[in-house]
């Protein structure tokens, strides 16, 4: 009987005649024997309503014959009842597996076609149960990834081990396995925490199908009853054959995982929106024109604009602390654009990690083609971001190498050392500074530690990019390579730096400075000389209680002379008292001289003039001048003792005799 005469039959409804009814047909001479249960095919009658005409016939005393003829039409009409039951099944089943292939070939969201393959299967094998597990290489075991009719909270969260109770066996064999009691089964290797999820979710027959790519299995999909159970064999073929299908469904989400992973991700998208209609034409072109940008090494400003031409409305990249808070976590969370009053946001996004957002101004009717061009300009967006950080944290580990091989690098090509800096816009003929530089809020946790001597680096590294200068990390701290400008001195450039850098890290930082190096390769030591200079000086700031701050040998007074890498004595010497020396030469007087005899003679004014052999007037005249040379602090302690050490290098460097001593 065909499908339509079944359903022209079933919708007779109340007209068709009653089971317990007889029928004219069920006496002799009436009629066919078959007419009474053709009626009940028509209606879709249960298994039992074929017996009423029978019983009836018997009943009412009719002849043998014609009974016998009843029971022979029975089994018949049985049989077509099974046979259409079977077809409508079939039906079902395929119907079932061609939405499901349906779901599969629009794959947008991988655990929606896997929960309506579970749901499917549950439905069509009419189990109390049904789940599907997949394996989880990292961690070597298997995990719940989708239920379906579950109740049992610790069933749902299991994680089995590999080999492990009938999906273990599954997984072994890569063939299906069916179980009548699960408890009383000993083919596999029963386990306490298996067990008692079983149990909890009070499941007695399970039958597991392997879930297959190529000739490996990736999981497993079970269908279970909470009572003893067969299933047969048409069962375990259906199983297997939406098995199949969600094998297929997580092969064509790794690969469009893969896909979105890489720039070759655009083409793609743009090879299946030529394939749609005409209505995603403008999508195309965004896309196309998005390719372009990413293609020539266009900017997030470049999408930005680019997106706005083709949506008709303003579109701009945001920081993720300038955009609505709420909006913006929201489209994080769910991967799309959301709408924000009049606006649309879009999350920009890497991972776990949130770079920005894209918003689209004043467009409250946005249809989804175009939602969805804003979505795929946000993730142009965050893999140009990324290959921005890429290509900088190059640039930097770059600049790090050839500053550790100036460093340490004995048998090195000055050549070709200025060639690679020529290649990073740096000058190693120019007059360059070496800053050493250390954070100074310690912590307990290494870790803590670690992530802030990185943020160190990666601040030292922005600056000396900036600077056109070189940064790595070394001895727990960073090291840079600054030029130093005219005017300019390595004090104030120390503690700029130390300044710049701490406001980056949010910690004090502290920075010693060497002296000025000029040519920077004409010595294999040269740099590294200077750096020794420079943690000297970072160390005696550090001495001195001024951690955070920042300095160079010169401003150490004769201190300097100790941490400075060549001892600059002449320079010592100008700093201190080259005025005064200075202005002997030109009035051809003797201050210098009288400065001597007063440190010899315990700075008694009455003691000098004696030795001066002059009138205690004129030692006080000179005196008054040397105070307005250096300064009135000029007889401190501090500034006495540097000044008796620069007339007595003074002294040694113009072979003059020293003063006679009262």
């Amino acid at each position: 009987m065909s499908r339509d005469h079944v359903q022209s039959a079933e919708r007779t409804g109340p007209a068709a005649a009653a089971p317990g009814r007889a029928h004219p047909g069920t006496r002799p001479g009436s009629g066919s024997a078959e007419a009474p249960f053709l009626e009940l095919l028509a209606r879709g009658a249960s298994a039992e309503a074929y017996e009423r005409p029978v019983l009836l016939a018997r009943a009412e005393g009719l002849p043998t014959e014609h009974i016998a003829e009843l029971e022979r039409a029975k089994l018949l009409a049985l049989r077509v009842r099974s046979e259409l039951e079977g077809r409508r099944r079939r039906e079902a089943e395929l119907s079932a597996l061609f939405e499901t292939a349906h779901d599969l070939a629009g794959l947008r969201d991988l655990d929606a076609v896997l929960r309506a393959i579970v749901q499917r299967a549950r439905s069509l094998l009419g189990t109390d149960v049904a789940y599907l597990s997949l394996n989880d290489p990292a961690r070597g075991d298997t995990y719940m990834r989708v239920t379906e009719g579950s109740v049992a909270a610790r069933f749902q969260q299991l994680r089995l081990g590999m080999g492990e109770g009938l999906g273990g066996l599954v997984a072994q064999t890569a063939r299906p396995y069916v179980t009548e009691d699960y408890f009383r089964d000993d083919r596999f290797r029963h386990t306490h925490s298996i067990d008692t999820g079983v149990r909890d979710e009070g499941l007695v027959a399970i039958l597991g199908v392997p879930l297959m790519l190529g000739h490996h299995v990736i999981g497993v999909l079970f269908a279970a009853d909470r009572r003893a159970r067969v299933f047969e064999r048409e069962q375990i073929a259906l199983l297997g054959s939406f098995a199949a299908l969600a094998a297929a469904a997580l092969d064509t989400a790794n690969l469009l995982a893969e896909t979105r992973s890489a720039l070759a991700g655009l083409e793609r998208a743009n090879e299946i929106i030529r394939d749609r209609s005409a209505v995603i034409e403008r999508a195309s072109d965004v896309h196309d024109r998005l390719a372009e940008l990413v293609l020539r090494g266009g900017g997030v400003h470049d999408v930005a604009a680019a997106v706005s031409q083709v949506l008709d409305g303003t579109v701009e990249f945001t920081e993720a602390t300038a955009a609505p808070a709420p909006a913006l976590q929201s489209s994080r969370a769910e991967g799309h654009a959301v709408r924000h009053r009049d606006d649309w946001i879009a999350a920009v996004t890497a991972g776990d990690e949130l770079l920005g957002a894209l918003v689209l101004r004043g467009h409250p009717g946005l249809d989804p083609v175009d939602q969805r061009t804003l979505e795929r300009a946000a993730m142009v967006t965050s893999l140009l971001l990324l290959a921005r950080r890429s290509a900088a944290e190059a640039e930097q580990r770059v600049r790090g190498e050839l500053l550790d091989d100036l460093l340490d690098a004995r048998d090195r090509d000055p050549r070709l050392l200025r060639e690679r800096a020529a290649r990073l816009h740096a000058d190693l003929d120019a007059t360059h500074v070496v800053l050493a530089a250390r954070l100074e809020g310690g912590t307990a946790d290494a870790d803590q530690e670690a992530d802030a001597r990185r943020r160190l680096w990666a601040a030292a590294s922005h600056l000396a990019a900036t600077r056109q200068g070189l940064a790595a990390a070394r001895d727990g701290g960073t090291v840079l390579l600054l030029p130093l400008t005219t005017g300019d001195t390595a004090t104030d450039l120390a503690r700029r730096t130390a300044r710049h850098l701490g406001t980056a890290v949010h910690e004090p930082v502290t920075v010693g400075a060497s002296a000025p190096v000029e040519h920077l390769t004409a010595g294999p030591d040269t740099v590294a000389s200077a750096y020794a200079e420079a943690r000297r000086c970072l160390d005696a700031l550090r001495l001195l209680g001024r951690s955070g701050d920042g300095s160079a040998a010169e401003d150490f007074g004769f201190l300097g002379l100790l941490l400075a890498g060549e001892r600059d004595i002449a320079g010592f010497v100008d700093r201190t008292i080259g005025q005064v020396v200075a202005y002997d030469a030109r009035r051809g007087t003797e201050l210098v001289r009288t400065l001597d005899a007063y440190f010899a003679c315990g700075m008694s004014p009455a003691r000098t003039k004696d030795d001066l052999h002059v009138h205690v007037n004129t030692v006080a005249q000179r005196l008054d001048r040397v105070g307005r040379l250096l300064g009135d602090d000029w007889q401190s302690p501090a500034r006495a003792l540097e000044i008796q050490l620069a007339l007595r290098l003074h002294r040694l460097s113009a072979g003059a005799r020293p003063p006679a001593q009262p």
